[in-house]
C-alpha cells in the first residue's frame, strides 16, 4: 500500500484529537482515561504501528515519531497528575511541551512524507 498525503494528514488529524482530548482534561470538561496516555491506544501510536512500521519500520523518522509519540503521552500523563495535585496553572501553561512535541513529529512526518514523494 502506498501512502498518499491523505495519510499523512490523518496522521496530524490524530495528533490534534490527542492534544483536543488533553487541554479538555486539563480544562475540567472531561475526566482523564487511563487509556488516553497508552501507545496502544492512540490513534496516533495506532497509525505508527499499522501503516508506517510494516513498510518503514527501518526509516530513522519512524523510530523518531515513536520516540516522540510516547515522550508526548508520558508528558500529557504528567500534566493530568498536576492537574490533579491542584496545579492547575502549571499544568496548563505545561501543553506548551505538548505542542513543541507535536511540532517535532509533524516535522518528522513531513520528512518522510517527502521521502515517500521522492521514492514513488
Amino acid at each position: 500500500m502506498e501512502l498518499t498525503a491523505l495519510d499523512f494528514q490523518q496522521a496530524r488529524v490524530k495528533q490534534v484529537l490527542f492534544k483536543s482530548r488533553l487541554r479538555s482534561v486539563l480544562y475540567g470538561v472531561r475526566e482523564a482515561e487511563p487509556s488516553l496516555f497508552m501507545m496502544q491506544e492512540n490513534p496516533l501510536g495506532q497509525w505508527v504501528a499499522t501503516v508506517l512500521k510494516p513498510q518503514f519500520a527501518f526509516r530513522p523518522e519512524v523510530a523518531g515519531i515513536e520516540r516522540l509519540i510516547r515522550q508526548m503521552l508520558d508528558t500529557g500523563q504528567a500534566l493530568v497528575r498536576q492537574h490533579q495535585r491542584g496545579e492547575m496553572e502549571q499544568a496548563r501553561a505545561g501543553l506548551e511541551q505538548i505542542e513543541h512535541l507535536a511540532t517535532e513529529i509533524d516535522q518528522l512526518l513531513t520528512a518522510l512524507e517527502h521521502s515517500v514523494r521522492m521514492a514513488a
